[in-house]
């Protein structure tokens, strides 16, 4: 019998290339969609008069705005390369059209969140004018940041799909929504943490809608991609976001039970926040680990030889 063929490359080389970002950029796809989610949370919280929801919301999104750049920049190395990056706009490129959601997302969220140091000013002189004026600039700033928050949590998924990188790759039609649903989950996760119970209705619908996005995109990444879907269930990378799924259900579980607890809420919150942490990290690593080995390539290549053999 002819033992089964093991999948070796030149010299034991990969055969495609691993991505050369580093876990800064795992951290970038978090934090991104982290001010994403809180962005429309705040927005939420603006809509319904819940001004706790609003200014969680707000504050964070542009903490996390803050912390995506830091990322970001220190995985390009050097930080003017961001700055070059905006000399061009390129539609076909996603790293491009992220550098201006980004840029864009950035104005936006600090406006909004600059407008809740308006109560700490003084009524009257220049300050008093900055005041009055800083409410109607932060509510526009704030649907702003809304508006392009959606373009903000998924871009970074058509961003990995557009690599050659196999198994990402291949999941380019649900990775979106994991990612979307990842952010809203983060953005509900804040809420249920910072605001009052009576106020964190729209960040409990907010996590359902969320987990239920993730955990279908997750569910199809991982079972109908063939041997594409094994690195998202092996080793790192399966550990990961099996742990994420069982974050994710304990802080959709403990958000809509325990709605009337604080405590319960507040760790719920975490729960949804870790679980999105896990979630990116682990969809990073899956990626990773279909370059590394040999097989990924190859085996879907045949395959689809295969299929178009008369």
């Amino acid at each position: 019998m002819v033992p089964p063929a093991e999948f070796r490359s030149y010299y034991g080389r990969p055969i495609v290339k691993a991505p050369v970002w580093r876990h800064d950029i795992a951290a970038y796809l978090f934090t991104g969609g982290l001010a994403a989610g809180s962005a429309l949370l705040a927005a939420g919280g603006q809509a319904t008069g819940r001004p706790a929801l609003r200014r969680a919301g707000r504050l964070s999104a542009l903490g996390a705005l803050g912390a995506s750049t830091y990322f970001l920049v220190n995985d390009l190395g050097r930080p003017e390369r961001f700055h070059h990056m905006l000399r061009v706009a390129k539609p076909t490129s996603p790293m491009s059209m992220g550098t201006w959601v980004l840029t864009a997302f950035g104005a936006a969220a600090g406006a909004a969140a600059a407008a809740e140091a308006a109560p700490l000013l003084p009524a009257r002189g220049v300050l008093g004018l900055a005041r009055r004026l800083l409410p109607p600039v932060g509510t526009a700033g704030g649907y702003g940041a809304a508006a392009v928050a959606p373009a903000l949590a998924t871009y970074t998924a058509v961003l990995l799909a557009d690599t050659a990188t196999p198994s990402w790759h291949a999941a380019y039609p649900e990775l979106p929504f994991v990612f979307a649903g990842s952010a809203l989950a983060s953005g509900a996760g804040v809420g249920l943490i910072a605001a009052p119970c009576a106020q964190a209705g729209p960040a409990r619908r907010l996590a359902v809608i969320g987990a239920a996005l993730e955990l279908y995109g997750a569910h199809r990444v991982e079972t109908t991609k063939g041997i594409l879907s094994e690195p998202y269930a092996q080793g790192r990378a399966g550990r990961l976001l099996r742990a994420g799924r069982a974050l994710t259900a304990l802080g959709v579980a403990g958000g809509v039970l325990g709605h009337r607890s604080r405590v319960v809420s507040a760790l719920s919150g975490l729960s949804l926040l870790g679980a999105s942490v896990l979630t990116r990290f682990g969809i990073f690593e899956g990626g990773v680990a279909s370059a590394r080995d040999p097989k990924y390539t190859v085996v879907p290549q045949r395959a689809r030889l295969d299929g178009r053999s008369p």
